[in-house]
């Protein structure tokens, strides 16, 4: 049996269906999702309907983005603003059109569902995006930075490799757990599209809402699998581009 992790999906079914293929993932497995199923592609319904049946069949840790929190938003209140549209939510409301109203309960209820974060038997973390408080995420005051946070991410990135995790001025949230699994900010940004390790953090979200593949991970083995570029997936649309 093996733990894989799944970065950010972002409404690519197609290159969802290829991961699953190419590391011949089976009901053995279990899988974690790092969130953003929705957003950017226009299959973000279909890779609802696709996790809610997944999970019957095995198990499934589905963890919430912040794309996903948003798409319940407006659900639930048809909230949304230009903001959302401009970064793949667009897409989203144009999907659902055609999407009938009990789908769309199914799809409240699996969203409500979604967890902030899961903590392993191993002390491994996995969470959307981050968190900030110096005592770990049983502490967070606001949870909404389990899927918005950036900054545990820019601190990784930032952190001078010399300085030793004993050290009075190693920041302490790389200290509480043995390894911490995000998606939420593409590895693109700093010109990757392979998961990415700094410090103790593995960032997954290899940028499948752009130009980049989308990625699954054997948590104990660093293997990895990707999809081809979803834009390729997807010629006729752009995605978040």
């Amino acid at each position: 049996m093996r733990t894989l992790v799944i970065g950010d999906i972002h409404g690519g079914l197609h290159a969802l269906h290829q991961i699953m293929e190419r590391a011949n993932v089976t009901t053995k497995d279990t899988l974690i999702f790092l969130g953003d199923y929705v957003d950017g592609w226009s299959q973000s319904p279909q890779v609802i309907d696709y996790l809610i049946e997944l999970q019957k069949k095995q198990t499934c840790i589905c963890i919430r983005g912040n794309h996903d929190d948003l798409l319940l938003e407006w659900l639930n209140k048809s909230n949304d603003n230009l903001m959302w549209y401009k970064h793949g939510g667009e897409a989203t409301v144009i999907a659902y059109e055609t999407i009938d109203t009990e789908t769309k309960l199914k799809h409240v209820e699996f969203l409500q569902s979604l967890d902030n974060f899961y903590l392993d038997e191993q002390n491994r973390l996995f969470v959307h995006a981050g968190f900030t408080n110096m005592n770990g995420v049983d502490f967070e005051y606001f949870p909404g930075l389990f899927y918005w946070d950036r900054t545990l991410w820019e601190t990784a990135l930032a952190l001078d490799k010399t300085i030793k995790s004993n050290d009075l001025f190693y920041p302490k949230r790389f200290t509480l757990y043995n390894e911490i699994y995000i998606g939420h900010t593409p590895v693109s940004r700093i010109g990757k599209t392979i998961p990415v390790q700094m410090a103790c953090v593995w960032n997954l979200d290899t940028g499948a809402a752009f130009k980049g593949p989308l990625t699954i991970m054997n948590v104990d083995t660093k293997e990895f699998w990707q999809s081809e570029p979803v834009m390729t997936l997807y010629s006729n649309e752009k995605g978040r581009n």
